[in-house]
């Protein structure tokens, strides 16, 4: 049981990594020359960055992605330390299922993000107020690992549902 509780652990903080990670790296979407994230667009040869602003097309599905990958790390973290105090007051046969409930909410907001941005993608990067091209590029790494922080935190939601405390 030991075994299964440090696999579990081991496994939400790589959840809450991830979506770390994925929130703050700038590299939702790349190019040669540039990165971009729902924070800023940085050129990689003057080293320069701007903050996306409201003067860029579909500011409102950038900022919907910002809170929802926000909200989904809070709930993430917020599920961790739920799962310790349940840890020591749940009783004997009692299932984590505000853990688990809490953890689904942080899956859920993070395939809400990533699925925003995955369908505006293209209406994102054609805004005016960037300085350069920036519409041919690619999904970068930041933007997969929201994706697989989708997958942990699902896989980890439904694992503190199942889970049972016994001796």
């Amino acid at each position: 049981m030991l075994i299964l509780l440090a696999f579990i652990i081991v496994f939400h903080i790589t959840s809450a990594a991830l979506l770390f990670i994925s929130t703050i790296d700038n590299a939702w979407w790349v190019g040669d020359n540039f990165s971009t994230d729902v924070w800023r667009m940085c050129a990689m040869n003057t080293s320069t960055c701007m903050a996306i602003t409201d003067e860029f097309n579909e500011y409102q599905s950038i900022q919907a992605v910002q809170a929802a990958m926000i909200l989904s790390t809070i709930l993430c973290c917020v599920a961790f330390l739920v799962f310790i105090l349940q840890l020591f007051r749940l009783k004997q046969g009692e299932r984590f299922v505000l853990t688990s409930i809490i953890q689904l909410l942080s899956c859920l907001c993070v395939m809400i993000a990533a699925s925003i941005y995955t369908d505006r993608h293209e209406e994102l990067h054609q805004s005016r107020g960037y300085r350069m091209e920036v519409s041919k590029g690619h999904y970068g790494y930041s933007f997969v690992l929201a994706w697989i922080a989708f997958a942990f935190t699902l896989i980890s939601g439904v694992m503190y549902l199942v889970l049972r405390k016994r001796k």
